[in-house]
């Protein structure tokens, strides 16, 4: 017989279900603490920055088995450094791999908040952050915040640093990103010299073997000719379709990208044959005749005080950018020095107190539309402007410019100087100083903005004095005068597109990593 309890019963399902309830309380607290700690009421750690470092990416050559030298590659830099897109290769085959199934790409989840660092993490002032059509200036402590597009590239950029990309990412800490200092030091291609392969070959060369990194490349030269195929209507309605249009075009910037150039689009800007005499009511009028008024080269110039001609070298500069250029430059962007000035008629009175507001108001304009795109904006400068008080007579003042520039292009060529500067009646004879003083006072003048001096140097025989051949010394003393003036790279000028190789260093072992 079985004993029969005495004190009151508990029945055995109910003892069963309270451990279950118990159980599943503590499973549901743990999930809780593990995905959403605030409900209750603990303390996390913030996410750490993710740092995104500007960096040399290898270039694959096309010269097996040993490459060659290799250039400062300027391509996207993005957390997960990338290679940059090779030139052909041999068809050699291997056997077939299984394909790589593509990492999808991210998207931002709201406002995107970080800093911008230099190499010793030190806040870069001057630099901005461009996403969805915006630049957006970052604060005198590097912080910034933006509120891109879900799907947009953030580009990092300031003169003087290489720019860093950063693809969409949904993260939940701040970005720091770190850029790096980028000299940049271009050769100048012609409109007909980059489509000529035996001189567009030579530069190519020096490129690899030599200390040179970037191209200037005319993209609407001194007539007014486009260099490749162009969408802007107005350009097709007068005819700037060049004769030496490139239909390849797109090619040749593939490959100098592939190799690690950084290209720059030159685009002469009031002074433009072509615009003038098909559009005499957008020209600079001869007052004799009332047709366009022309130069001693017997060029036409159209008048800088009429905004279309502002928006059409805007929208050719828009494009440029389209195609891949890293900075766009405008020259001529002044008003004439040379010719019958008397009988140039304008829109408006030429004055010293409307000259520079309109100059200044262009670039303003160029800087905010090409900014926005993530692209530098540069303009040449007459070597004088460094030491003048004034306009210098054409538009260009220093304090006004620099504050809507990436980077000032001062020609600095001691021929240009045709009655010296001050301590140095012969320039020619004094390569070094001149150059150096130019680049001091005007690094010194716009010295109030990010801006950068990059200066244009002679690689050309002299034409004003002594009629010498710029060689080996005088551009080396030139390339000296340019550091010890604290300028940022340099460019070399030359109207046969013919350099001095010998005057250039060799490729670096890190540039050519």
């Amino acid at each position: 017989m079985l004993e029969a309890p005495t004190g009151p019963a508990t029945p055995r399902p109910l003892l069963d279900a309270g451990y279950t309830v118990g159980l599943l309380a503590v499973a549901i607290l743990s999930g809780y603490g593990l995905l959403a700690p605030e409900r209750l009421g603990l303390l996390m750690e913030s996410e750490p920055p993710a740092r995104v470092v500007a960096s040399i990416n290898p270039r694959v050559s096309d010269q097996p088995p040993a490459p060659p030298a290799k250039t400062l590659q300027t391509a996207r830099l993005t957390p997960d450094a990338r290679r940059a897109r090779a030139r052909p290769v041999p068809d050699v085959r291997p056997a077939p791999q299984p394909a790589q199934p593509e990492r999808p790409r991210g998207t931002w989840s709201g406002a995107v908040s970080g800093k911008v660092l230099d190499q010793d993490g030190q806040a870069l002032v001057g630099a901005s952050v461009v996403g969805g059509g915006v630049e957006t200036r970052v604060g005198d402590d590097g912080a910034f915040t933006v509120t891109p597009p879900p799907d947009a590239t953030l580009i990092v950029k300031r003169p003087g640093y290489m720019k860093v990309s950063v693809e969409p990412t949904p993260m939940k800490g701040p970005l720091e990103v770190v850029m790096r200092p980028q000299a940049i030091k271009a050769a100048y291609l012609t409109y007909f010299g980059f489509g000529d392969r035996t001189i567009r070959s030579r530069v190519l060369d020096l490129l690899e073997r030599t200390e040179l990194n970037a191209v200037v490349i005319d993209v609407k030269g001194d007539r007014g000719w486009i260099i490749y195929p162009t969408r802007v209507e107005q350009a097709l309605a007068i005819g700037a379709q060049g004769p030496a249009t490139l239909r390849d075009f797109d090619g040749m910037m593939a490959d100098l990208k592939a190799r690690g150039v950084y290209t720059i689009a030159r685009i002469v800007t009031f002074k433009d044959n072509i615009l003038a005499t098909r559009r005499p009511d957008l020209a600079v009028l001869d007052a004799r005749t009332g047709k366009p008024w022309t130069d001693r080269e017997n060029l036409a110039w159209v008048d800088p005080f009429r905004e279309e001609v502002w928006n059409y070298n805007v929208a050719i500069a828009k494009e440029a950018v389209e195609r891949g250029f890293d900075e766009v430059q405008f020259d001529y962007v002044r008003f004439p020095t040379d010719g019958k000035l008397q009988a140039a008629k304008y829109l408006k009175p030429v004055t010293k107190e409307t000259r520079l507001p309109t100059i200044a108001a262009f670039l303003e304009l160029a800087r905010k539309e090409l900014g926005a795109r993530g692209a530098y904006v540069a303009a040449d400068l007459f070597g004088y402007t460094a030491f003048n008080e004034n306009d210098t007579d054409i538009g260009q003042r220093i304090e006004e410019l620099a504050p809507h520039l990436d980077y000032l292009c001062p020609m600095v060529y001691p021929s240009g100087y045709h009655v010296g500067i001050p301590g140095f009646r012969n320039p020619v004879q004094n390569s070094y100083a001149v150059v150096r003083e130019s680049v001091r006072l005007m690094r010194r003048r716009a010295g109030h903005t990010p801006a950068r001096v990059r200066p244009w140097l002679q690689d050309f025989k002299d034409y004003a004095f002594d009629r010498r051949i710029f060689g080996i010394s005088e551009i080396r003393d030139q390339i000296r005068g340019t550091d010890e003036g604290g300028g940022t790279g340099w460019m070399l000028w030359n109207p046969r597109n013919d350099y001095t190789g010998a005057a250039l260093r060799a490729k670096s072992p890190l540039a050519a990593r």
